[in-house]
């Protein structure tokens, strides 16, 4: 029975996407939705597409392991990043008439810019996405007590993200994010209602966790915990600013004012309910110790589901593994769309059109874009089966090469009218090149690779700009 309700909920949420399909017209509604949705529609797109399998499975199992202070990028810095892109990023983004930051890197630099920024925004989902075709594999092979394995799970679930993606674009995601965030928020005030009370109420629950090591935010008072953890903060931080499913969400929008809205109220929004994982797994603690400790040597993330399976009613269980899956396509939607788009866009078209093809019209543009979700797709398909990462590890691993590349480019372009191309140029390459050394050959030293990346940018584009003339700057 629960099988069969989930595989209904999964062809409700093709059919949603599929029936959003039908408005896509041309290149533009397939990337952005032609700026047509209000600040309810855009608060949930943005809250549905970062509340993913690290949210349910990962921040629970990191939480037990590392404490509050193990989750200072997801969910704190996660939940920074939103408020931050609706306070400072948003107008500027909306004012650009852009379907990608590509678009924008080439106007306010250079082609070399766009190519080589929009690879690593590109890149940066890979871990993101097989981070959420390996949770629902995970969600199938609990729900059918190891008759489908993980394998055959992360099949399904790419088949039925590709499905809607394909053929919808970003009105399949933002209305099938709609219904999803819907169904997460319901299901999972509803599973922690009903957990608080096997647990003995949410009061007992709350103590239990406030008295509890794990609590602890802050990192140790040493230099390597200090910066570790600023760095940590600042992959998701910044890191996530420059990415395409942030602009996508921002240029969907009617106006500015929704633009700004949504942002913050998908940020708020997503640290209220990624903090109900955190109050179930303290929950089970007090429910089943010794199936928490069982779980903790096999593996931290089936903790949550196995509980829920082993000790709750099958409405409960419906309603959790349905707020899972929601979790999961929405995330997996928009996270696949993102870069298939910069790639369709700032990678593949201009090697089309230089190898005499002509001008990319619409239609051919709308074309490349399904075939670069369907490539793209595959791929980190491959990249799943394979992958011996954790789901965390893979979510808040990705932003990484953003950060050390883009970050800086995007935010001197946007705010300095002094930065020009060659600053941008230098920021990238000593950004790359000093986070790529230190990983490969010092990746314990005290200032963590990452962080000094993102400084090494910082000084690059300072001294590239200087030494060069700046162009005219795109109003922003």
């Amino acid at each position: 029975m629960l099988i069969t309700c989930i595989l209904v909920y999964l062809a409700v949420s093709i059919a949603i996407g599929l029936y959003a399909a039908r408005r896509v017209q041309d290149a533009r509604d397939f990337a952005v939705a032609g700026k047509r949705f209000g600040t309810v529609v855009v608060t949930a797109t943005v809250f549905a597409t970062w509340f993913g399998a690290e949210t349910v499975l990962g921040i629970p199992a990191t939480f037990l392991k590392d404490g509050l202070r193990g989750l200072v990028a997801d969910p704190f810095a996660a939940m920074g990043c939103l408020v931050l892109v609706g306070l400072v990023f948003a107008r500027a983004f909306y004012r650009l008439d852009v379907l990608t930051l590509g678009d924008y890197f080439r106007r306010r630099f250079d082609r070399p810019t766009e190519i080589v920024l929009s690879l690593c925004i590109a890149f940066s989902y890979l871990g993101w996405i097989a981070a959420q075709f390996v949770a629902i594999g995970l969600a199938f092979n609990v729900l059918s007590h190891g008759a489908i394995d993980t394998r055959t799970g992360i099949v399904i679930g790419t088949v039925a993200v590709l499905i809607y993606t394909i053929r919808g674009g970003m009105w399949s995601v933002a209305l099938t994010d709609f219904f999803q965030a819907i169904v997460i928020i319901g299901g999972m005030l509803y599973v922690a209602w009903v957990v608080s009370d096997l647990a003995g109420g949410a009061g007992r629950v709350v103590d239990a966790l406030a008295t509890s090591e794990r609590m602890a935010l802050l990192p140790e008072p040493d230099a390597r915990s200090i910066l570790a953890w600023i760095s940590a903060a600042l992959i998701v931080l910044c890191g996530s600013v420059p990415q395409q499913d942030v602009l996508q969400r921002v240029m969907s929008a009617k106006d500015e004012g929704v633009a700004v809205r949504a942002s913050i109220l998908g940020g708020v929004l997503y640290f209220i309910v990624a903090s109900l994982p955190i109050f179930l797994v303290g929950a089970a603690t007090l429910i089943d110790a010794p199936l928490v400790d069982r779980l903790i040597k096999d593996d931290y993330q089936l903790i949550l589901p196995t509980l829920i399976l082993e000790r709750t009613p099958l409405a409960v269980q419906v309603l959790f593994f349905g707020a899972l899956l929601s979790a999961i396509l929405s995330t997996a939607g928009g996270a696949l769309l993102a870069p298939a788009v910069v790639i369709a866009e700032n990678v593949v078209r201009p090697v089309m059109e230089r190898r005499g093809a002509g001008p990319l019209g619409d239609a051919r543009l709308l074309k490349t874009m399904r075939v670069s979700v369907l490539l793209l797709g595959l791929a980190v398909l491959a990249m799943a089966l394979t992958s011996k990462m954790s789901i965390y590890q893979l979510v808040n691993e990705s932003g990484k090469v953003v950060l050390v590349s883009a970050f800086v480019p995007l935010t001197a372009g946007l705010f300095w009218k002094r930065a020009t191309a060659r600053g941008a140029h230098l920021s990238i390459a000593a950004g790359l090149v000093t986070w790529i050394v230190l990983e490969a050959v010092a990746p314990e030293v005290v200032v963590p690779p990452a962080l000094a990346g993102l400084l090494a940018g910082v000084l690059g584009m300072m001294l590239g700009s200087m030494a060069s003339r700046p162009k005219a700057v795109i109003p922003a």
